[in-house]
Parts: C-alpha cells; sequence; structure tokens
C-alpha cells in the first residue's frame, strides 16, 4: 500500500508540473514557443493540448511556412481525437489551402477517410456516405497510382455494399407499407444503381408483386394497363432468371394477371 501511495503521488507531481509547463507557453506572447511546443505535444500523443495550442497561434501565422505544417498536425489531432467531423473538414481545408504542398495528397484522402469514418450503420441516413463515396472516387480520378489508391478502392466497395443495403431494405419497406406506386419507382432506381447486386433478383420479383397489388387497388380505368405492366415485369424476369426460386410464385400472378386482362377484353 505504502509504494501504491508513492506511486500515486510520483503521478500527480508529474501532473501538476505537466499542467504548470503547459499553462506557462499558453501564457506565452511568443507564437514561436507555443508552435514548437505544439509539435512537441503531438510528438508525445498528447493531441488535446496540442490543439489548444495551435488553434490559438495558426490565425496569427497564417501564409507562413509553420501555419502549412501546423494545419496538418491540426487536422491529424482532431483526427487521433475520433473527432471525425472536424479532421474532414480541416484536411479538406488544407487541400483548398495549400494545393501544392508535398502533404496535399495524404490530406486528400485522410479527408475523405475521415467522412468514411462518419459513415452509420446502414439503417440510418447515408448522406455522409454518399460524400464519402464521392470524395474517396475524386481523389482515386486524382491519384490513382498513390499508395492510398487500394485502400481507398476496398472503402469505396465497402461503402458501397452499405448504400446496396440499405437500397434493397427500402424496397422490401416500400413493399410492406403498400406504398406500391412509390415502390415502383424505388425498384427501378435500386435496379439502376445496383444492376450486379446479390439481391437484384429478389427486387425484380417484388417488382412484379407489387405492380399486382398496385393493379389491384387501381381505379377501374387503370387496371388493364397495370395489369399489363405486370406481365411485362413477368416476361423480363422469365428471361433474365429462368430458374429462379421465385419463378412458382411469379407464375401464379402471371396467371391472375392474363385472367384480369381477359376480362377486360370479354367485356369490349
Amino acid at each position: 500500500m505504502r509504494e501504491i501511495r508513492i506511486l500515486f503521488l510520483l503521478i500527480a507531481a508529474i501532473s501538476i508540473v505537466g499542467c504548470s509547463k503547459f499553462r506557462k507557453v499558453q501564457k506565452s506572447g511568443d507564437w514561436k514557443v507555443k508552435y514548437e511546443a505544439a509539435l512537441e505535444y503531438y510528438e508525445t500523443e498528447d493531441y488535446h493540448r496540442t490543439i489548444l495550442l495551435l488553434e490559438d497561434i495558426l490565425p496569427i501565422i497564417r501564409g507562413t511556412a509553420e501555419a502549412e505544417k501546423g494545419n496538418f498536425y491540426l487536422a491529424y489531432s482532431y483526427y487521433h481525437q475520433k473527432q471525425y467531423i472536424l479532421s474532414a473538414h480541416h484536411f479538406e481545408e488544407f487541400v483548398r489551402i495549400y494545393g501544392r504542398s508535398e502533404f496535399v495528397m495524404e490530406a486528400a484522402y485522410m479527408h475523405a477517410y475521415s467522412l468514411y469514418l462518419q459513415s452509420p450503420d446502414y439503417q440510418l441516413d447515408q448522406t455522409v456516405t454518399y460524400e464519402a463515396v464521392t470524395a474517396m472516387q475524386n481523389f482515386i480520378n486524382k491519384y490513382p497510382a498513390s499508395e492510398y489508391a487500394p485502400d481507398a478502392d476496398k472503402i469505396i466497395d465497402d461503402m458501397q455494399l452499405k448504400l446496396e443495403r440499405k437500397a434493397y431494405e427500402q424496397c422490401k419497406l416500400y413493399y410492406k407499407l403498400r406504398r406500391y406506386k412509390s415502390a415502383l419507382v424505388v425498384y427501378d432506381n435500386f435496379a439502376k444503381d445496383f444492376p450486379d447486386s446479390d439481391y437484384r433478383e429478389e427486387v425484380a420479383f417484388l417488382e412484379i408483386e407489387t405492380s399486382f397489388e398496385y393493379a389491384n387497388q387501381s381505379i377501374r380505368t387503370k387496371q388493364e394497363e397495370r395489369y399489363r405492366n405486370t406481365v411485362d415485369f413477368y416476361l423480363a424476369f422469365l428471361d433474365k432468371y429462368p430458374n429462379s426460386e421465385f419463378l412458382k410464385d411469379a407464375e401464379k400472378i402471371y396467371a391472375d394477371s392474363i385472367e384480369e386482362i381477359t376480362k377486360f377484353a370479354d367485356s369490349n
């Protein structure tokens, strides 16, 4: 117990000395003192103090070589603190201001990567995911041979899978909510956005089901046209997925649609 108390007191003393040293630096009127201290704190991974000092002096030293490095370290400090909104902002600002810097390529990647780290689970709003995909694709377009390019490609694939899952769940949700007209638009968008998706077959079958239900609930003057649309969806499905696990159910909907269309023909 005595040794633990001594260790605790030693740690406390070191902390007090460290705080006293930092306060002294903070109060200094010499920006160079703060700048050098900020770099030292960064090297020891004390990112909180690095941020405090750099935020204090960067407006004063704007336009200097020190400002370039300081802004780069500031962005990384926020990144290491897992404040990804701020790190994305500062890396983006670095790219905008220091376009000729030796660090600009890395900053461009880190801007996109910071956006990627903000990307939420697929159930949530994916606005930031779209921003991250765009930023990462812009990076690849500008630096296709970069050392970061392979990771950038993998990250885009990862985010595309998330967006695909989000879109797939929306397809199912619109059908469940019986918002058939909107659902048909969502299915069409899914087919355009994710033509190679593993969910494409299921969504194509949902399109047949939805089209049939939409025809059922329509006013009589619109029904024949919408049953014919269902038949078209079925024929396209049969052509693309002749061995589908959904084929039996799709054939039933097709037969029912033909029966309804026949009724219209007989009534004319």
